[in-house]
């Protein structure tokens, strides 16, 4: 029978009435297959997920196909969110078996839920070069019947494959501590988009982590100019396109045309978290007022609707409404005028400009004559004027006010730890890198509404574990689990961050604690692995090394170690010079998706610096509007003697020191350390 009824996962909730015998992931149903010596039928998704509802309408609704998976199967639904380890493991065998990974995620294992086939989407009926599921799950069942020897030989392949830690397999050769940034940037010039942005053809990702590498080196001054035009305009045609939302704000999950037009429309979390990132250091070499109104009407966006009573940041949310993909979001033409007029009659006089910068018309460019709204990117001259500004405000305002009245997409109210510390780490970037101060007073807003929100929801104590301290729940749905590296590492990550943007200690110490945890419960000798070494009996999963969904934890943790070297033991030290090496040769493999990796590595061990400052620096405004010009590769310290002395040193020495304010500021004036 399907016991899905009893979870709190909203995902594994939206598949209580299937007819399916659905059973969730834990040991109990770990045991049972293992002793029922039947094959496993997994399907891995998200609440959110477009094409999940659709597999689920079209397939897992239907009886004869449950008919035939309950006779043959053992069937578990498993929300990606609550094990991303899990979707990690199952999603790297797609990538073996389909070339390629995905949601959802359909899963063939043998009775020790090991592989033997994994895809993606598959449709209710046969098509011309692909199986439909139904078709597909007879397979299985008959290869696993007939030919079980050879299945269990190929999934033990496939499970030695998956268990290995990551390996170089081709040395790339280069001077210096690491390649020179216009050399990653040149050697992946042949794949930018020169007509829409950005890289390679659709379905076009944010890859956030990569572009903020690239904006990173802008800031330098180290990228040519014909490189930093791309990035800037790839981000700009990005913001311009329906990717983003312009009524309310906020990024969908990735464009499904080239152009960044048509989104596939769920906004996730991470998503906003990169976004706010990238976005508030472009705007310090680019503040037009699209890339300004971003931030305000993401934060916006995150602030009203995406805080949970218990003040932790939601999950997600739907791609659909009512049924039907993007419907929320899509106006017809009819549609825009009245939400303009009804909101303000004045408006009728620029609807021929309106219409043409927002790229509405009658035939529309989304299905049933409706339309994405964007901006059209040939008329930027015009409309970033400011009286005409002031019109396309009013316009993305008449907007909102009209969705109002629609019915919503569903809202994914389970909190995650890492999505949730991904967020608050992000909110200081936009504190630290905004010189519009009441963009800069929004994210410390919000970051003083959900920060002990996010730590009460997260931060539980174990004492079943035989210690009294706090460990990091991942997700508000679960009762307990296994510590994951992400968790973490992020969580590590934003207390460093806060830190740094307010010079309370408890943040020091909170990260000072969270190095040791790390080492201890997720460094396994050949490399760091996703859950932890000392509790639950699964064996060791090395972590991902590439960006996915969101930027590499394990990239975030090697540059964590060289800003905060002097955190660690010599033993963690040298731990760290093991996985850079690694991650040095694999990101060159193909930079766009070792964005978070090159953002670490890029820099040689003497361009860190440790700046170290009275704590009551942290209330000067004057200090805090200098601290924009403090890259990701300065680490900034306080003290808590009551004096003005400061200090600016390198991994092997101090270079300068001083007392007082006005020096310090002088001494970034004459050395240029920006």
């Amino acid at each position: 029978m399907n016991t899905l009824k009893n979870e709190k996962s909203l995902y594994l909730k939206q598949h209580q009435d299937n007819p399916i015998h659905w059973k969730s992931y834990n040991q109990e149903t770990r045991d049972l297959i293992k002793n029922s010596n039947m094959p496993a039928f997994i399907s891995i998704g998200y609440s959110s997920c477009h094409w999940c509802h659709v597999m689920a309408d079209e397939s897992f609704s239907d009886q004869n196909v449950a008919d035939f998976l309950n006779e043959n199967f053992v069937c578990i639904k498993i929300d990606k969110e609550e094990f991303p380890d899990v979707d990690q493991y199952y999603q790297m065998a797609a990538t073996v078996y389909n070339g390629r990974g995905g949601w959802p995620l359909s899963v063939f294992t043998t009775s020790d839920l090991e592989p033997y086939f994994v895809g993606t989407y598959f449709p209710k009926v046969d098509q011309k070069e692909t199986p439909s599921f139904l078709t597909l799950a007879k397979q299985m069942q008959k290869a696993f019947k007939e030919d079980t020897q050879a299945v269990l030989d190929n999934s033990a392949k496939a499970k030695e494959f998956l268990r290995q830690s990551p390996k170089i397999e081709k040395k790339i050769e280069f001077k210096g501590h690491f390649p020179h940034p216009m050399s990653v940037m040149q050697a992946i010039e042949k794949f930018e988009d020169s007509d829409f942005g950005g890289y390679g053809a659709a379905p076009k990702f944010p890859q956030f982590a990569f572009y903020e590498y690239a904006v990173e080196q802008m800031l330098e001054g180290i990228l040519e100019e014909k490189t930093a035009k791309h990035i800037i305009e790839s981000l700009e045609r990005m913001l311009m396109g329906g990717i983003y939302d312009h009524a309310k704000g906020g990024i969908h999950r990735y464009s499904t045309d080239e152009k960044w037009l048509i989104p596939h429309f769920e906004k996730m979390l991470y998503d906003q978290a990169g976004f706010l990132r990238t976005i508030s250091k472009v705007s310090l070499l680019y503040p037009s007022p699209l890339l300004l109104d971003s931030l305000i009407q993401t934060m916006d966006y995150l602030g009203s609707e995406m805080i949970s009573d218990d003040g932790y940041f939601f999950t997600a949310q739907d791609a659909d409404s009512e049924g039907v993909e993007g419907l929320y979001f899509s106006f017809t033409q009819d549609e825009f005028i009245d939400a303009i007029l009804k909101f303000d009659e004045s408006l009728m006089d620029r609807s021929e400009d309106i219409l043409k910068w927002f790229n509405v018309t009658e035939e529309g460019n989304f299905t049933n004559g409706m339309n994405v709204i964007s901006l059209n990117i040939e008329h930027k001259v015009e409309f970033y004027k400011p009286e005409n500004w002031e019109v396309i405000r009013k316009v993305k305002s008449a907007l909102l006010e009209d969705r109002k009245k629609r019915i919503p997409p569903t809202t994914d109210s389970k909190g995650l730890a890492s999505y949730n510390y991904m967020l608050l780490s992000s909110l200081c970037d936009v504190v630290q890198y905004t010189k519009i101060e009441s963009i800069s007073q929004m994210a410390i807003d919000l970051i003083k509404k959900v920060t002990v929100g996010i730590n009460n929801s997260f931060m539980k104590a174990r004492p079943d574990l035989g210690d009294d301290k706090s460990r990091l729940l991942h997700s508000t749905t679960l009762e307990q689990d296994v510590p994951l590296f992400e968790d973490y590492v992020f969580f590590l990550e934003s207390q460093l961050r806060l830190y740094e943007i307010t010079s309370d200690t408890v943040f020091y110490e909170n990260a000072k604690k969270s190095i040791d945890f790390i080492f201890n419960h997720f460094g396994h000798e050949e490399f760091f692995v996703t859950r932890s070494l000392k509790e639950g009996n699964q064996e060791p999963q090395f972590v991902t090394i590439f960006d996915q969904s969101y930027r590499a934890p394990v990239a975030t943790m090697t540059l964590i170690c060289r800003k905060w070297y002097f955190l660690l033991s010599e033993k963690q030290k040298s731990y760290m010079t093991m996985i850079s090496e690694k991650l040095t040769q694999l990101s060159l493999q193909n930079p766009l998706t070792f964005g978070e990796s090159i953002r670490a590595l890029v820099y040689p061990d003497q361009a860190f610096k440790r700046i170290e400052v009275p704590a009551k620096w942290a209330q000067n405004q004057d200090f805090l509007n200098f601290m924009i010009y403090f890259s990701v590769r300065f680490t900034l310290t306080y003290h808590q003697d009551d004096n003005e002395k400061w200090q600016i040193c390198t991994m092997k020495e101090c270079e300068f020191d001083g007392v007082g304010l006005e020096p310090f500021l002088k001494i970034f004036d004459r050395k240029g350390e920006k």
